[in-house]
């Protein structure tokens, strides 16, 4: 008897993933393929979109012709601000342009003069109403602009624009879509205060490229026949993805502090907008690295980031040079109260200029010398990153009870007595979900959807 299974390709930067979860949302098998960067044709690095097609391809294929397993469901979940373009006859025309290659400045003034003289929006209020802080081709939407003003020839060839979880859909079901999770990502191409696209979307004849919108209730699309017809999913963001197991097990408002090189703090439980009427006073939290993400049914998630964990392994770096012990000494230190108890810092971070809630450049390096030891130079680390965070969290905690932590951080013991100390009137937790961003993917189209997910 075959075994019924969910498959979910959950497509990272680094790694590139297949994965089967049973029935009860467990993981049964994992393939995990690392592809090596290629470049655009200016050179820049970036995703080999030929390698990832190919290789989706072929595991589905193999996938049906496996006499082991009945799948009921698949679905993709992949990083954002990423397109993949598509001529008439559904070939790609482009590279899968990686979000960090700079975007033209004089193309970038362009842009917002635009934005300014038709629509009457500074940069700033742009960045409000599309919950999209100025971040280049970060932005994706503004991949599309680049495309029609720097690379005109590219622009003409292409149909179709679908965001990369969309396009790994696509590739199965024949099928293209839009999703709210893509379009929901800092893609400066939503107008949150219309819930629609922004004006210069359909002003700039971008929106004659992109698909049409999966429904707020849909969670599938139909299928091309097969011999196992499994429901098959649109994508979706990873971000919100990871979001979902976490919806899917808790009844009261809660923030998913998800944590790595990034400490992004996800409220959906905060739809209050970005901006402030004028005149009102108020935090200015566009500056002050605050954005919004969707989730599949298009409502708004209010977010918060600190660039935590790359800042952290700088530091750690420093202070292993500087007291010339192992690069992972952290990991073995044996936390004493006093530790536990430290409650100011006068760190002074590296790496955060232009991001988080102080994202003002630094004029003074962080000095190790008063420190007499690796341990107490990394207890006032942490303090000092988690100063930062706790400004972070505070601009988009709205009341909720319960944090929930996630990633490389909720096993640091530090972090989590600092956190639960900090925020005494919240209850912290760290739940054991294996696999949340793909397990995001098996909710979306699990038969059963309704179901309590087990964590």
């Amino acid at each position: 008897m075959k075994k019924k299974i969910y498959a979910i390709f959950d497509i990272g930067k680094t790694n590139k993933k297949l994965l089967l979860f049973d029935e009860n949302q467990q993981v049964i098998e994992e393939q995990q393929e690392v592809y090596a960067e290629i470049h655009d044709e200016d050179g820049f690095p970036c995703d080999d979109l030929e390698r990832l097609t190919e290789g989706v391809l072929k595991q589905w294929e193999k996938l049906q012709n496996d006499n082991r397993y009945e799948v009921l469901g698949v679905n993709f979940t992949a990083y954002g601000a990423s397109f993949v373009h598509l001529d008439e006859n559904d070939k790609p025309v482009a590279p899968l342009y990686n979000y960090l290659k700079p975007f033209p400045e004089a193309l970038s003034e362009q842009f917002y003069t635009m934005i300014q003289n038709k629509f009457g929006q500074s940069k700033t209020e742009f960045a409000a109403v599309t919950c999209s802080p100025l971040m280049g081709l970060l932005n994706s939407g503004l991949q599309l602009y680049f495309l029609k003003y720097a690379k005109r020839d590219i622009f003409n060839k292409i149909k179709t624009s679908l965001h990369l979880p969309q396009y790994l859909s696509f590739l199965i079901s024949g099928q293209k879509y839009s999703d709210f999770t893509s379009i929901g990502c800092h893609t400066a191409l939503w107008d949150f205060t219309k819930d629609d696209y922004h004006d210069w979307v359909k002003a700039e004849g971008i929106i004659e490229k992109l698909a049409p919108i999966t429904t707020r209730k849909s969670v599938e699309v139909n299928p091309q026949p097969s011999i196992l017809n499994p429901e098959i999913g649109v994508g979706l963001h990873d971000s919100s993805s990871a979001l979902l197991p976490y919806s899917a097990n808790e009844n009261e408002p809660f923030m998913l502090i998800s944590t790595g090189t990034w400490c992004i703090n996800l409220n959906s439980f905060n739809q209050d907008p970005l901006s402030l009427p004028a005149g009102q006073a108020g935090i200015d939290l566009i500056s002050k690295d605050c954005l919004s993400y969707m989730t599949p049914q298009g409502d708004m998630t209010k977010a918060s980031r600190v660039f935590f964990g790359r800042e952290h392994d700088y530091q750690v770096e420093r202070i292993a040079e500087y007291f010339k012990v192992e690069k992972d000494f952290y990991k073995n230190i044996q936390l004493s109260k006093s530790f536990k108890l430290l409650e100011s810092s006068n760190f002074i971070p590296a790496c955060m200029e232009g991001t988080g809630p102080i994202p003002q450049k630094q004029d003074k390096i962080w000095d190790l010398s008063s420190f007499e030891s690796e341990e107490t130079a990394y207890s006032a680390l942490m303090r000092g990153l988690m100063d930062i965070l706790k400004i972070s969290i505070k601009l988009v905690d709205n009341g909720v009870k319960t944090f929930f932590v996630d990633g490389g951080f909720a096993r640091n013991v530090l972090f989590m007595d600092m956190l639960k100390s900090d925020f005494k009137d919240k209850i912290v937790k760290t739940l054991d979900v294996p696999q949340a961003t793909a397990l995001g993917g098996v909710l979306r189209v699990k038969r059963n959807s309704s179901s309590v997910v087990e964590i």
